[in-house]
């Protein structure tokens, strides 16, 4: 298949990108700056800086993926970079949707990124696909940029919004910050430690989306998180068991506030999301606790 992505060069990205070329498809990266690519299998196209018109590109693609916004832990959330989050990702998604609806022959799956942020935040709802979303700024952003996604359907195009937990990586993303005061023996329950943290094997997080594109079932928000959702004491207690380090040293909720203000809800505050559409499609994890996919990722 011929595959579009936006934000192939990010972290799940090029990850997706790998095992997309691993299987034997053709990969089309859309990129602000235009590159030449060395690698079989791979272009690159220009798209979302002035004069790019990317669809003159990508006639005949089976599927455009939309995984590009700006990082939400990258800064803290100002007004201006508040509208910055939601700007980068309305353009994208806008931006899609155009260039899918000016194809001749439309594409037969939209995937588009997104996250459980939309549920808001509690300690003791459980979260699935219905779910109502919540009402702080996370979950206003999320609900905005589903909705710019779910034009594509008015396309007749499928499209799966994948609703993505904290994806695991031993390098990149969020688990290397939490990790690391455990390799520095200072490891500790963050906050109050009762937030839930719902989560994703990277591998998972990759092999989810390949499923979602191969399976006519799958469309709508799909939660990307495993069946096992963990409370964040648990959470660390068990990076700390695997690494063989201590968890001792707790890290204060109004201290993480102060450094981070209002970014710091991220991880003092959670939701327990459950995956129910990828289950009931008959999706089966590889790493569906949390204790096996943290000694996958440090097993070296």
């Amino acid at each position: 298949m011929k595959i579009a992505i936006a934000g192939g060069s990010g972290f799940l990205g090029g990850a997706l990108t790998e095992s997309l070329l691993a299987k034997g498809h053709e990969v089309f990266i859309l990129t602000r700056k235009k590159k030449e690519t060395g690698r079989a299998g791979v272009t690159y196209v220009q798209w979302l800086s002035d004069g790019s018109r990317p669809e003159h590109e990508l006639a005949g693609i089976d599927v455009f993926v939309n995984l590009a916004g700006e990082s939400l832990n990258s800064g803290r959330w100002t007004p201006e970079r508040k509208e910055r989050l939601l700007t980068s990702r309305l353009a994208a998604a806008n931006e899609a949707v155009r260039i899918m609806s000016s194809l001749k022959q439309k594409p037969k799956v939209h995937i588009g990124a997104s996250a459980v942020g939309f549920y808001g935040t509690s300690e003791s709802k459980t979260f699935v696909e219905g779910s109502a979303p919540g009402k702080d700024f996370l979950a206003d952003l999320v609900k905005r940029w589903e909705d710019a996604s779910l034009n594509a359907a008015d396309l007749g195009i499928r499209t799966v919004l994948c609703r993505l937990g904290i994806i695991l990586d031993d390098k990149e993303g969020a688990l290397p910050r939490i990790a690391l005061p455990y390799k520095l023996f200072g490891g500790g329950t963050v906050g109050s430690g009762r937030q839930w943290v719902s989560w994703i094997h990277h591998d998972d997080a990759v092999s989810g989306i390949l499923f979602a594109i191969e399976n006519e079932r799958v469309s709508g928000p799909v939660n990307f998180t495993a069946p096992e959702p963990v409370p964040m004491k648990e959470f660390g207690k068990t990076i700390g068991k695997v690494l063989g380090r201590p968890h001792w040293l707790p890290v204060p909720g109004l201290a993480l506030k102060l450094l981070l203000g209002e970014m710091s809800t991220l991880v003092l505050e959670g939701q327990k999301v459950f995956p129910k559409k990828l289950l009931d499609a008959g999706y089966s994890f590889r790493f569906p606790e949390l204790g096996p996919a943290l000694k996958n990722l440090y097993k070296n």
